[in-house]
């Protein structure tokens, strides 16, 4: 291939940015203002909690402000990515800061898990020294975690679907409000009949509710951080897509990967020995790949064969 020939080819190197795969998910004005609601909401429910709980002389109560505080860390956490992601991107980060949304996913999935962890363990050690329950102080202290984290969870459950960063914020809102569920009803029926062994045996059924729920979080946050392809997209269908494009006979470097939770981003070579027709076709087929793929961030990249490097890439292998 010729010097001059390779400059022609990357004159035609093609892009077209869009948005991820449910559209423009990640940036609700909304929010940005429900963060903020959720991160004031659970500060204050801490408080509440720690207040009560000194007062009542209840270590659940403490206990449970030290995971709500978590939560509320995990929501900063969460609110900086999100402001983060909306950055647009600058001489060193080309593509901005969305995957910053990734790592806080990754973060909240993890720190929600540790948490929860420490939480099993306690309730493992009170099935062999039972604590007394506070009573009627604890379960109506509960109960107002019920309607603020029910709350917070509503706040985000529109984006809990489309945006994995925000999905991790529903997932600590909607744990924490089954978690004060299982105080009050456990509270409850440990009233009622005396069996302190409810309390434990509750906190170990509503911490496996979470791990399941949060598994899938995990999971997500740590492919995306490395690069995978969304398990929303078949990459098989997408080659077939491109192949079968006029006028490719063949194509290299297929890559797939999330930007951020709601970008995706795709380049390609594609080899096709007559040349490329015009820009109209790369158009259509970043057009084309944004709607039944979700990709919108599409980088093409014709030539009338491949790359010396690459040939000698597919000899060596």
């Amino acid at each position: 291939m010729s010097h001059a020939t390779h400059d022609h080819e990357h004159e035609h190197g093609h892009e077209a940015h869009g948005h991820g795969p449910l559209g423009h998910v990640h940036a609700p004005r909304n929010f940005g203002t429900a963060f903020a609601v959720g991160v004031a909401l659970n500060a204050a429910f801490v408080v509440l909690e720690v207040v009560y709980g000194i007062l009542g002389g209840s270590v659940a109560l403490l206990a449970d402000a030290g995971h709500n505080l978590s939560d509320a860390l995990g929501l900063g956490v969460a609110w900086t990515a999100f402001i983060l992601g909306r950055r647009k991107s600058s001489v060193r980060f080309t593509y901005g800061l969305g995957g910053s949304s990734i790592l806080a996913a990754l973060f909240n999935a993890t720190f929600l898990l540790i948490v929860t962890g420490g939480l099993t363990w306690e309730a493992i050690q009170r099935f062999f020294e039972p604590e007394p329950v506070a009573g009627k102080t604890v379960m109506i202290v509960a109960a107002c975690g019920i309607v603020v984290n029910g709350f917070c969870a509503w706040l985000f459950s529109a984006g809990s679907r489309g945006d994995l960063n925000v999905r991790g914020a529903f997932m600590h809102m909607a744990a924490d409000a089954l978690v004060s569920f299982g105080v009050v009803l456990g509270g409850l029926i440990i009233l009622l009949t005396g069996w302190r062994w409810i309390d434990p045996a509750m906190t170990l059924g509503i911490n496996a509710v979470i791990v399941w729920g949060t598994w899938s979080l995990l999971t997500g946050s740590l492919t995306m951080s490395l690069s995978a392809v969304p398990p929303n997209i078949d990459l098989a269908k997408v080659r077939a897509f491109l192949l079968d494009l006029q006028g490719v006979t063949d194509l290299h470097d297929l890559h797939v990967w999330s930007l951020s939770t709601t970008e995706t981003a795709l380049t390609c070579h594609l080899v096709m020995p007559g040349g490329c027709p015009g820009d109209e076709l790369l158009d259509h087929a970043a057009q084309e790949l944004k709607e039944h793929f979700g990709i919108g961030h599409v980088t093409l990249q014709p030539e009338r064969a491949p790359s010396a490097d690459h040939v000698a890439a597919l000899h060596n292998h």
